[in-house]
């Protein structure tokens, strides 16, 4: 391996020592791999945000930076503490009765119906009505609500989608469409105006047992704007055959034709419905140190800390939700090369610029950490003049590394192509600062990004990414680059300048949130970045990007926006799915929110990119 320009220093001063420099890596990958083994040890529990095992992750990277001498930065020391909601909670005052002819009766709540975890508090009371699946879906010409008045009722809607769905050629297992969402089939409802959502699995697909989903594990906003629970299939089957109708038959029937079948239950049957979910919040806190350089300039180097606890909506072990989901790679793998890169900067001589070590929490629940320091930074946000990160870096395969954001500075492409030269590394760049990572918070502020990825892997978000499949070794000839590529910028003399690039089209790092941009999946393209943060009552956008439908209306970077046509927008899933359901060059109403006065455009909708 050729040596980069701060690995030949390293070098140098290492043999007037009598060290090595293959045994100076080798006791840096030896310290590397003790990190991410602390970081991603059983005890830690997955980090997820508010838990105990997340400040002591903290508390590990923070008393490296002080034993390391790096000033702290964090504006209470080297911590910087926000709130975050962690989740939800099912109340003590849930319940659920229903009236007919023959009398009152409550049912329990856990045994006979749960609500669902995105569901809105509140009570509710009235007629009952069934609406099949649920699904307005045009490009299958099927609408459960075509014709069918459901405002101001409790809707009941069957889980999964309509055999009819599936593709000619598919067999057992499938993936379902975008309808199948229960935060769709929420929606959908609470569009139409309808008081409540009651979900009943009726008979499965996959022949599997008439269960409650577990509170908790559901995908979704933190409030959908409308009460949603989950009741027995024997339960709903006894309301309708008081009313002449069968949940089992009209199911069969609804498969068999490929057409909607609604009902309204009868006159005298009636529900009261009251829902308390109690949303949970945390402090948890980023954590930051400083190493000064001779100007007030500085580099920023960063990786996330948390994970996903013991597995939530975003697992992709559902099976395994409870475990210790342990992020090895994802991300104590990027926290250890932070780490180990303020151990080789705190070693070498002063550069021109200062180098601002950031250890990010809630990325994993929406880039939360990263977003609250550009909008908060503890230091001046002005003299930034890049910033470097680093999420999923410990599992390099077949030499192949990838490296985004190389579009947002001119300089970019050719300094980060000549000094990967000096690795091993077969490169794939890509040009957008955009993607489901920290970077995104500052290519939003108009400073410079590079993001230092190895790649997806088949324990992606399981409990299976565990440390002992960690490649040190690769990773820290990754952190030679990366170093390299620091060390050019805080030494160099002209700052990069900021560029907006085109959207790439692929984004190679994963992410459970929906974009809402257009930019990739379903739908139209729109040309937005929202901010993951929910707002009370819309989304919030964190960037525009250039010459997209969005910026052609003159939509601006923290508008929210609140209404699309017709449909009210209150979260970042409305959004999505108003566009998906939208079409390529169709002209839409929107409505925003500018320094809070309502402001409307006209956005005509493109082809995606």
């Amino acid at each position: 391996m050729r040596l980069s320009t701060l690995g030949r220093l390293a070098a140098l001063t290492l043999v007037v020592c009598g060290i090595g420099w293959a045994d100076a890596n080798s006791a840096a990958a030896r310290r590397y791999l003790q990190d991410v083994k602390v970081l991603a040890a059983p005890d830690m529990k997955g980090r997820g945000a508010g838990s105990p095992e997340l400040d002591r992750a903290a508390d590990y990277v923070a008393a490296e930076f002080k034993r390391l001498g790096l000033e702290p930065a964090g504006g209470d020391g080297y911590f910087q503490d926000f709130p975050v909601t962690t989740g939800a909670e099912m109340g003590p005052a849930n319940e659920l009765s229903f009236d007919h002819h023959e009398g009152g009766k409550t049912l329990e709540a856990g045994k006979d119906w749960v609500p669902i975890n995105f569901s809105a508090s509140g009570s509710v009371e009235g007629k009952v009505v069934f609406a099949g699946y649920g699904i307005s879906a045009k490009e299958f010409e099927y609408d459960d609500y075509f014709h069918f008045d459901v405002k101001d009722k409790i809707v009941i809607v069957l889980r999964y989608e309509p055999t009819t769905f599936r593709k000619e050629g598919d067999k057992g297992h499938r993936q379902y469409t975008h309808h199948a969402n229960l935060i769709a089939k929420a929606i959908n409802a609470r569009d139409r105006g309808a008081k409540a959502v009651i979900l009943v699995n009726g008979t499965r697909p996959d022949g599997g047992k008439d269960e409650l989903i577990e509170f908790g594990s559901t995908a979704g906003p933190d409030n959908a704007g409308i009460p949603m629970i989950q009741v027995k299939n024997a339960v709903v089957e006894r309301w309708l055959r008081r009313s002449g109708k069968s949940l089992k038959l009209l199911q069969r029937d609804i498969n068999l034709k490929g057409e909607p079948l609604t009902t309204n239950l009868a006159e005298n049957f009636s529900l009261k419905l009251t829902v308390a979910v109690e949303r949970r919040q945390a402090t948890v806190k980023n954590v930051a140190a400083y190493l000064p350089g001779k100007s007030d300039e500085y580099v920023v180097l960063g990786a996330h800390y948390d994970h996903l606890g013991l597995g939530d909506e975003s697992s992709l072990a559902p099976d395994q939700v409870g475990e210790v989901h342990h992020g090895a790679d994802d991300n104590a793998s990027g926290t250890a090369g932070l780490l180990e890169l303020a151990r080789r900067f705190q070693a070498a001589e002063k550069g021109e610029r200062g180098i601002l070590f950031l250890a990010f929490a809630g990325e994993e629940i929406g880039l939360l950490g990263s977003r609250h320091w550009v909008e908060n930074p503890t230091k001046p946000i002005e003299n930034a003049v890049a910033m470097l990160n680093m999420d999923m870096i410990g599992r390099i395969s077949k030499n192949k590394v990838y490296v985004g954001g190389v579009g947002t500075a001119e300089p970019f492409e050719p300094l980060v192509k000549r000094l990967a030269k000096e690795s091993s590394f077969e490169v794939d760049f890509s040009q957008s600062g955009y993607s489901a990572s920290d970077h995104t918070s500052f290519t939003t502020k108009r400073i410079p990004v590079l993001f230092f990825f190895s790649g997806l892997h088949g324990d992606y978000h399981k409990p299976s990414d565990t440390w002992d499949k960690i490649n040190a070794d690769q990773a820290v000839e990754l952190l030679d680059l990366v170093a390299a590529i620091t060390s050019d910028l805080r030494q160099g003399q002209q700052r990069p300048e900021f560029s907006q690039t085109a959207e790439d089209s692929a984004n190679p790092h994963g992410g459970s949130a929906p974009s809402g941009s257009g930019g990739g999946g379903y739908g139209p393209y729109f040309g937005s970045i929202p901010d993951f943060a929910e707002v009370p009552n819309g989304v919030r956008f964190a960037d525009i990007r250039p010459d997209s439908p969005a910026s052609k209306a003159g939509i601006e970077a923290g508008d929210i926006l609140t209404g699309w046509n017709e449909r009210q927008i209150q979260n970042l899933y409305d959004f999505t799915y108003a566009l998906r359901d939208s079409k390529v060059g169709e002209v839409v109403t929107v409505k925003l929110l500018r320094d809070d006065k309502p402001v409307e455009a006209k956005v005509t909708l493109e082809q995606r990119r």
